[in-house]
């Protein structure tokens, strides 16, 4: 589930930002000033910048979130219509420009072209095993999974890097994001809920391996159906 921030200090058009974002998928965190804002830039997939914030010069919330993430895409939003600041955020890191007012339509439209840009497809294919990000779908052997929005984000997280290790905590993050105040252990609810749905078994895995101690991998199904390292 892609994690997006949107630094807007007007209420209603984060609001309604936000909703919109939400019914494509999308896990949304709202900040209304740049101190707020920099407790999240460390997670997130996409930074969408009002320039006009009330505690920091928006052009500066550019540059520092570029130093600190080189590679996130950035869409900036201002009324400032004038070619030269459109001309200096690109020069200065921004991927994209949008001038208020503006259509939510085309606003979600670029959002999701600059997602696909800079991660690529929405869809993977790890062996046996297909997702669309876009539709929620997950397909086990030409068998359609029906999984909750949660399994299938957190799915689609393991299935980001298979083999790779992710920690509870990573997990936690990834999924559920910063703001939720339960346990880790909520990600072994899922993890076995998961696993019922994928027909595997924790002692033999085939998809899921526990690593004790640290956390969970997906297992490299194109490598290695088998379920052994």
């Amino acid at each position: 589930m892609p994690k997006i921030l949107l630094i807007e200090d007007d209420p209603q058009v984060a609001q309604l930002l936000q909703i919109t974002l939400e019914q494509k998928g999308h896990q949304i965190y709202w900040a209304t000033s740049g101190k707020e804002a920099m407790r999240y830039l460390p997670n997130i997939d996409l930074l969408a910048l009002d320039l006009g914030l009330p505690d920091v010069d928006g052009v500066d919330l550019l540059k520092r979130a570029r130093a600190l993430r080189p590679r996130l895409p950035v869409l900036v939003l201002t009324a400032k219509d004038d070619e030269y600041t459109k001309v200096y955020c690109l020069e200065i890191g921004a991927d994209d420009y949008m001038t208020k007012p503006f259509s939510v339509l085309e606003f979600t439209a670029r959002v999701q072209a600059l997602l696909r840009r800079s991660y690529g497809s929405p869809k993977i294919a790890i062996g046996p095993l297909e997702l669309d990000s876009e539709g929620y779908r997950a397909v086990l052997d030409g068998r359609e999974l029906k999984l909750s929005k949660t399994e299938f984000a957190l799915l689609r997280t393991l299935a980001s890097a298979p083999g790779r290790v992710w920690s509870r905590s990573e997990l936690l993050e990834a999924v559920w994001g910063l703001t939720f105040d339960g346990t880790d252990r909520v990600v072994d609810v899922y993890i076995n809920m998961l696993r019922k749905k994928l027909g595997d078994d924790p002692r033999n895995p085939h998809f899921i391996e526990t690593m004790v101690g640290v956390g969970y991998r997906l297992l490299d199904l194109d490598r290695d159906n088998n379920g052994t390292s």
